[in-house]
């Protein structure tokens, strides 16, 4: 029995056929990890030079995943390398942040990954010429010849299907100063020792953008660390986007980068952090509310 369930189904046009906004949300503020059904044609979205009209389904995982304001959620593919179907890889080495919104609303970022030039300046560039996909509505385009591309759009998709698989377990959560707001630490501790998997939620971790709207990024984890003297639970995470917060959540130029956080159970977020457009790393230092998530 699948232990997916789809909450949220969009048709062609981003209307609700079955489902709520409400359930993926709930869901999402829960902990749920999160993967998008689509369906497409080859040669409307693969190669429009193609006389292959065939129906591609895809599943795609959406690593980190986003809760706003309480009331909006959206999710970032954060491992994907782009691929050419049906053969191979794209031309040029790079991740993939693909981010979806709960109506359908969509965005690319692009940091390369292969070192060439990229002289271009950041900032509103011109739109791409997708006379030859209808079914692509771009929004906008930032930062075109530098090695961080992005835009918001929408593509047409036959239907949208947002699946989640909702059974972590909350089983702590600490203040941005590590008081216990809620759970039991030890629970957390004795899951993580039986080798649960954890997973956290981090409030306010893109404040440095702009603090408004309210927002918890969700992202896994992947080795934890328990100081038994000091009774303190360190994880670190697995990799993320960070988005300047919005709704709907989009992408600007400046306003996004990738990498890694450390986090404790007294609230103390240490992170190491990508420059897309250059690939050089900074670290900080915050403290912030966090939530920890076991399965």
């Amino acid at each position: 029995m699948s232990e997916w369930k789809c909450v949220l189904q969009l048709d062609h046009r981003r209307q609700v056929t079955d489902g709520s906004d409400s359930e993926l949300v709930a869901a999402i503020a829960r902990g749920a990890d999160l993967r998008i059904y689509t369906e497409f044609r080859h040669n409307e979205h693969i190669d429009t030079a193609s006389s292959n009209p065939e129906l591609i389904r895809e599943v795609a995982e959406f690593r980190t995943t986003y809760l706003l304001d309480r009331r909006w959620a959206a999710g970032i593919m954060t491992l994907r390398q782009p691929v050419e179907l049906p053969a191979g890889f794209g031309p040029r080495p790079s991740m993939s942040f693909f981010l979806y919104n709960q109506d359908g609303q969509q965005a690319i970022a692009r940091p390369y990954l292969d070192g060439a030039p990229a002289p271009a300046t950041k900032g509103p560039s011109p739109l791409d010429d997708h006379r030859d996909m209808p079914r692509y509505h771009q929004h906008d385009n930032f930062d075109a010849g530098t090695n961080a591309p992005s835009s918001n759009f929408v593509y047409d998709f036959e239907r949208f299907r947002y699946l989640v698989r909702d059974d972590w377990r909350e089983v702590y959560a600490c203040s941005s100063s590590g008081e216990v707001l809620a759970g039991s630490k030890s629970e957390l501790v004795d899951a993580f020792a039986g080798g649960a998997d954890v997973k956290v939620g981090i409030a306010s971790l893109c404040d440095q953008w702009n603090a408004a709207p309210a927002h918890e990024v969700f992202c896994h984890t992947h080795s934890g660390y328990y100081y038994t003297d000091q009774g303190m639970f360190i994880a670190a995470t697995q990799p993320l986007v960070r988005v300047a917060p919005g709704i709907p959540l989009r992408y600007n130029s400046d306003g996004w980068d990738f990498g890694w956080a450390l986090v404790r159970t007294d609230g103390h977020v240490a992170g190491l952090w990508c420059d897309p457009y250059t690939l050089q790393f900074r670290r900080t230092t915050d403290r912030r509310a966090i939530r920890w998530f076991v399965r």
